[in-house]
């Protein structure tokens, strides 16, 4: 026995004249026979929610702590009480009550050394951790060593490997979200907007719906809340309330790209939790509906995320044949809308040991979840995994102090990389778990103090600063941000409208969003790496449609664009965005199909409507020669539809050459926005 088992017996040594262990016994308590049966069953209580596991843990500790307070020297109940807060918090009182635990008995427990070991390792005294554990191994029987082998390893590897962590921290700040945000009971799963306006989350506090109590712990039931951040603050949050909370467990676990989706978790006491979903129709929620057999099954699926195209969940699940308890698995909808069968992501993403909280980011690749099987500092550690060549890379972990040894999970990142959101038990905090904002703050620059970083820290409860040797920077994602609102081009009135997406190189839809029909508002992710055809479509009026080609190799970008779409009437006009030709000639390209069929769906919607298929130039050229070449355009897109059909006597076609220009053909831009197809209604 080493230096840990030393310390504690010398402060055996000097303590044992002061304080004796005193055994919960009437013998002991003459006098106080009632007080002495309340505390007996205090710990009963205490013995009985402990063994429950974690959700009951800080209901247990309020058990024990009224029993310590009739009778504080007692070994066996200040170790059960510095047990409760290895799994509780603050960390730090657990060694407190361990000291006390082994001064009044140095044989309290055969787990005391292991017991202590954890809580160096959950104070970051990582050193004193490997230690005790050692000490712990150094006292088992051949049968205990082979029980404890695995555990012990792991729990001295994760040890080494919070000390490298420690080393080399990340450049964050770690923000509590607060008051608006939290309370003093459990909040944890955020989800957040694209845009970072609002975030849902999960809380089991006391203003739940019909502030139902689950016995099993004595908790009130989980529900959905949300806060707007408004001024610069996060608004106190609300209830989400009916039809989304039901008085049982319900916690929001994701959301689709376009916001207009809430992935739910909900436990009717059926399948131990399924997951649902809720779609935003105008400012209302919708009933939630249980995702299909393939994904739910009779056992516990809980966190879930979907891709940006909508064509495939991640979810996790505990049902058999899974690397571990709780693994991640996928599914993908088919071209019918149905669910294929569920696939585990595989022994790179899913360990032994248990992963939870997933979430796939927008740019369609980059993978976040937590494990406690991966390369940790201890519980639960955030991980990113990258999808290329048609595997998921090696899993890296987030780091210092983003990671802790306590259970760091649900974490949810923005779409430009700069901020994410996760849940957290950390020193200092308002409940049990608490909401905490990441900010990146990127590499360091050399020859700067850190004045700098002390200004962005400002009213910020700082958790890191400068001088690191960093390994995760501002989390930067090949994706662009295209947002805005649609709306009726005579009234302003928003629209409910239809966004496809298209891949113009292979004439395929890759997603379709809506527009939200109360505020018109819509986002849609473009992740890198496509030539994007973009549709806007709503009953009754023109279709809009734009195009991005967007470069492997792009970083981040936002872009804003209000469609304004018109009724379908005499005298309207759109420009063909997605209508390509072959460098100074009339040939269509092939990245041209996509466009053309939807004014073929527009002609077949309409059967009288009659169009004028106009060509414009920029004035790169002679009059001439730009004239017959937009004309020859023209009756390009004529002949493509006539070949589909289209009565001849429907459509009309025109060249102008450059003589409509509608941007300055002196710079580039404005020559671009020259070279343009438009049609117009010249009959209904």
């Amino acid at each position: 026995m080493r230096f840990t088992g030393i310390i504690f017996f010398i402060l055996l040594g000097i303590s044992t004249i002061a304080q004796q262990n005193i055994a919960f016994k009437k013998s002991n308590f003459p006098k106080q026979k009632d007080k002495l049966k309340v505390a007996l069953q205090d710990i009963n209580d205490g013995d009985y929610y402990y063994s429950k596991g974690r959700k009951s843990i800080n209901l247990a500790l309020s058990y024990y702590i009224k029993a310590n307070d009739f009778n504080p020297n007692n070994a066996e109940l200040n170790f059960k009480i510095a047990k409760c807060y290895l799994r509780a918090r603050p960390e730090g009182l657990a060694l407190t009550f361990l000291e006390k635990a082994i001064k009044l008995d140095p044989h309290v427990s055969h787990e005391y050394f292991l017991i202590l070991g954890k809580a160096y390792q959950r104070n970051l005294m990582f050193d004193n951790a490997i230690e005790a554990f050692n000490d712990f191994k150094g006292g088992l029987n051949p049968e205990q060593t082979e029980k404890y082998r695995e555990q012990i390893a792991k729990y001295i590897r994760e040890c080494k490997v919070g000390k490298e962590m420690i080393a080399h921290p990340v450049r964050v700040f770690i923000d509590n979200l607060g008051g608006a945000v939290n309370s003093e009971y459990a909040d944890y799963w955020p989800v957040i907007n694209v845009d970072e306006s609002r975030l849902y989350f999960t809380s089991r506090r006391s203003n739940t719906t019909d502030g139902g109590i689950d016995e099993s712990d004595e908790q009130f039931y989980e529900d959905i809340y949300y806060s707007d951040f408004q001024n610069d603050y996060w608004i106190p949050a609300e209830n989400i309330g009916n039809p989304i909370n039901l008085g049982i467990h319900d916690a929001v676990v994701g959301r689709s790209p376009d916001g207009q989706m809430l992935l739910i978790y909900r436990n009717t006491g059926r399948n131990g939790g399924d997951i649902y979903w809720s779609e935003l129709r105008g400012i209302q929620w919708s009933k939630p509906r249980a995702f299909p057999k393939p994904i739910n099954s009779p056992y516990h699926e809980s966190s879930a995320s979907i891709s940006y195209d909508g064509k495939r969940i991640y979810f996790v699940s505990n049902r058999e044949g899974g690397y571990g308890e709780k693994d991640i698995y996928y599914c993908e909808r088919g071209k019918n809308g149905k669910w294929g069968d569920a696939v585990n992501i595989g022994s790179n993403i899913n360990s032994k040991y248990d992963e939870i909280g997933v979430y796939m980011h927008a740019d369609g690749k980059t993978l976040y979840f937590s494990s406690d099987g991966h390369r940790g500092m201890g519980s639960f550690d955030v991980y990113k995994s990258i999808f290329e060549n048609g595997y998921w890379s090696e899993p890296i972990n987030m780091g210092y102090p983003i990671n802790s040894p306590d259970p760091d999970a649900f974490f949810t990142i923005a779409a430009s990389g700069h901020h994410a959101y996760y849940s957290s038990v950390r020193e200092g905090g308002m409940g049990d778990q608490d909401i905490y904002l990441i900010t990146f703050l990127g590499p360091e620059k050399p020859m700067v103090d850190n004045t700098e970083d002390m200004l962005l820290s400002m009213g910020r409860n700082l958790t890191f600063q400068n001088s690191v040797e960093d390994k995760i920077q501002i989390v930067e994602h090949s994706l662009t941000l295209l947002k805005g609102v649609v709306t009726d081009a005579t009234t302003k009135q928003p629209l409910e409208a239809e966004i496809e997406l298209v891949d113009n190189e292979q004439n395929r839809v890759l997603a379709v969003f809506h527009s939200n029909s109360a505020t018109g508002k819509y986002v849609v992710s473009l992740p890198a790496g496509f030539n994007y055809g973009i549709a806007v479509k709503a009953k009754g009026y023109l279709f809009q449609s734009e195009n991005f080609i967007i470069a492997d190799t792009a970083g981040y970008d936002e872009v804003v664009i209000d469609i304004a779409l018109e009724p379908v009437a005499v005298g309207n006009k759109i420009r063909l965005n997605n209508i390509f030709f072959e460098y100074e000639k009339a040939n269509l390209s092939s990245t041209s199909i996509a466009e053309l069929n939807r004014v073929l769906k527009l002609m077949s919607d309409y059967p009288k409507l009659k169009i004028e298929i106009s060509g414009h130039t920029d004035n790169v050229g002679s009059s001439d020669y730009n004239l017959k070449l937009s004309t020859r355009r023209a009756k390009a897109v004529a002949d493509y539809l006539i070949s589909k059909g289209v009565d001849s006597n429907r459509i009309k076609y025109v060249g102008y050459g450059f003589d409509k220009p509608v941007a300055d053909n002196t710079t580039e831009e404005g020559r671009k926005l020259n070279r343009r197809s438009e049609i117009k209604i010249i009959g209904n």
